[in-house]
C-alpha cells in the first residue's frame, strides 16, 4: 500500500529531503548544505544522489517541494531564485517526476511552512492562518479553510515587499535577518563596548543570532533593536490584518528564535496600528515546528494532492 510521501525543501543555504507518512510524521530525513557557487545544478545533483535512498525506504505516492523563491505552482516551474543562479524557468515538477515516477507539486517555501504550521503547529484550530518567515528574507503564506491561498500566478502573500513608506522601505529591508545583522554591525562600529556588540564580534555575518542572549541580560541596545523590529513588523502586519483579518499571525524563521519577547512586542505594537473595530487584533504566535515547518507542509501537500487526484502531476488538483 502506498502510504509514504516525500517532502523537499530547497533554500539558499540548506536542502532537506524527508520521508513521511499519511499524518505528515517525518520518518527519515536527509539534510544537506547548499553550495551557492555550484548554482542550481549543484542542488539538483544533490537531490538526484539522495533520492534513491529515500525512495527505497518505502513506497512513495507523491512528492511536494517548498522552493525558496517565486514559483508557478500550477505548472510546477520556478519563476525566479533570488539567491541561487540557474533556477529561473526550470520545470522542477517535470524533472522530479522523471526521477520519482509519481505526482509532484511545487510551492513557495513560505506557503508550505504556513500549511505545516496551520495543520500541525501554532495555527492548529485557527482560521485563517497567516504565516510570516523572518530569515534571510521575509516571506508569507496564508491558509484558509485548511488550504493554501493563491493569488494570480505568480502572486503570493509577499508580505516582505509590503512598503512601510513611499520611499521604498519594505518590511524585508527592516525585518529580515540581514537587516537586523546590519543594525548590529553598525552598533559594533559605533558602540563597541555594548553587550550585544561584544557578543557579535568577528567573523561578520549572522549577528542577529546573538540578540536573544543580549536581551536575556537586559542590554539596552538589544532592547532598542527589538523595539524597532517589532514596531516595523507590526506595522507591516497591520496591512495583512486590514486586508485579510487572519485569526492568528504565526512568526517563523531564524529571527523567531528571539522567542517570547518578540511575540509579546509585536502583539503589543500591532493593536495600535489597527482600526478600532479590529482591536486588539489577531493572536500573534511563535512558530512551533522550527526547521520542520516546510518539510511537514510539503508532506501534507503531497498527501492532499495525491489523494485528490493521483493521476495528476501538476498542482492543479489542490489549493484555492
Amino acid at each position: 500500500m502506498k502510504d509514504r510521501f516525500l517532502g523537499i525543501e530547497i533554500g539558499g543555504t540548506k536542502l532537506q529531503l524527508v520521508l513521511g507518512d499519511t499524518s505528515a510524521r517525518i520518518l527519515e530525513r536527509r539534510r544537506l548544505n547548499v553550495e551557492p557557487g555550484k548554482g542550481a545544478e549543484g542542488i539538483r545533483q544533490q537531490i538526484q544522489q539522495t533520492l534513491p535512498d529515500l525512495l527505497t525506504a518505502g513506497t512513495v505516492s507523491g512528492v511536494a517541494v517548498g522552493f525558496g523563491g517565486p514559483v508557478d505552482w500550477r505548472a510546477g516551474t520556478i519563476a525566479r531564485s533570488h539567491q541561487i543562479e540557474g533556477w529561473s524557468g526550470f520545470d522542477l515538477a517535470g524533472w522530479l517526476r522523471s526521477l520519482a515516477g509519481v505526482p509532484v507539486s511545487v510551492e513557495n517555501d513560505a506557503n508550505l511552512a504556513a500549511l505545516g504550521e496551520a495543520r500541525h503547529g501554532a495555527g492548529v484550530g485557527a482560521n485563517p492562518v497567516f504565516y510570516v518567515t523572518l530569515g534571510s528574507g521575509v516571506g508569507g503564506g496564508m491558509v484558509v479553510d485548511g488550504h493554501l491561498y493563491h493569488g494570480a500566478t505568480p502572486g503570493e502573500c509577499e508580505v516582505g515587499h509590503v512598503r512601510l513608506d513611499r520611499n521604498g522601505t519594505s518590511v524585508e529591508s527592516r525585518c529580515s535577518g540581514w537587516a537586523v545583522d546590519a543594525r548590529i554591525r553598525d552598533l559594533r562600529k559605533n558602540k563597541p563596548q555594548s553587550v550585544l556588540a561584544r557578543m557579535a564580534r568577528e567573523p561578520a555575518g549572522g549577528e542577529s543570532r546573538h540578540l536573544a542572549a543580549a536581551l536575556a541580560v537586559k542590554d539596552p541596545d538589544a532592547e532598542n533593536i527589538l523595539q524597532e523590529l517589532a514596531a516595523d513588523l507590526a506595522f507591516g502586519l497591520s496591512h495583512v490584518v486590514h486586508l485579510c483579518h487572519p485569526e492568528v499571525l504565526v512568526l517563523g524563521g531564524g529571527l523567531s528564535k528571539v522567542g517570547a519577547r518578540l511575540q509579546q512586542e509585536v502583539q503589543a505594537a500591532l493593536s495600535g496600528q489597527l482600526m478600532d473595530v479590529f482591536k486588539p487584533g489577531p493572536r500573534v504566535a511563535l512558530a512551533s515546528l522550527g526547521e520542520d515547518a516546510v518539510p511537514v507542509g510539503a508532506l501534507e501537500l503531497a498527501r492532499t494532492r495525491s489523494d485528490a487526484n493521483p493521476h495528476v502531476t501538476s498542482a492543479l488538483s489542490g489549493g484555492h
